[in-house]
């Protein structure tokens, strides 16, 4: 089945970059980024922010857009049975570069080595910018505590 991003949350002066490889099924279908309710995006967000955590997704939106932060996918589309990673096939990329470049984007952060791998198999790193790959909050991500994400992820400050 053919599965589609969507437009990036992006700030007027945004410097960092969090990327993901393609939104899951519940995603999708409530056409909001991490929307499915065991993944741990918006909590460890919320929380690395010191901010009280909310489901309401303007709210959501409007704390990327505050730290001057932006959201996409590596994916603009692929075919994907299901919302795993490993899934996915047949994949078209975003525009990354065009936004990094339009931005000054000074840091990209990969949720996920999925993410990451969808990253480097087509796009070349960028020498001004840092990249790093951070753990996945999805909840297949089970090795990963939600306090010991939280400390990883406390790196996008």
């Amino acid at each position: 089945m053919l599965k589609k991003s969507f437009d990036p949350i992006v700030s007027e002066n945004a410097h960092t970059l969090i990327l993901g490889s393609l939104p899951g099924d519940q995603s999708i279908l409530l056409n909001q980024y991490y929307a499915h309710p065991q993944n741990r995006f918006w909590k460890v967000l919320f929380t690395i922010f010191e901010e009280p955590l909310s489901n309401n997704y303007l709210v959501r939106k409007k704390l990327i857009l505050d730290h001057q932060l932006a959201v996409w996918d590596v994916c603009a589309s692929a075919t994907r049975k299901g919302s795993m990673d490993h899934a996915i096939l047949q994949e078209v990329p975003n525009e990354l570069e065009k936004l990094i470049v339009d931005k000054d984007i000074k840091q990209v952060f990969f949720n996920g080595q999925k993410a990451e791998k969808l990253h480097d198999k087509y796009f070349t790193r960028l020498p001004h910018v840092n990249y790093q790959s951070l753990p996945s909050t999805s909840p297949a991500n089970a090795t990963y505590s939600f306090s010991k994400l939280c400390e990883s992820w406390k790196v996008i400050k």
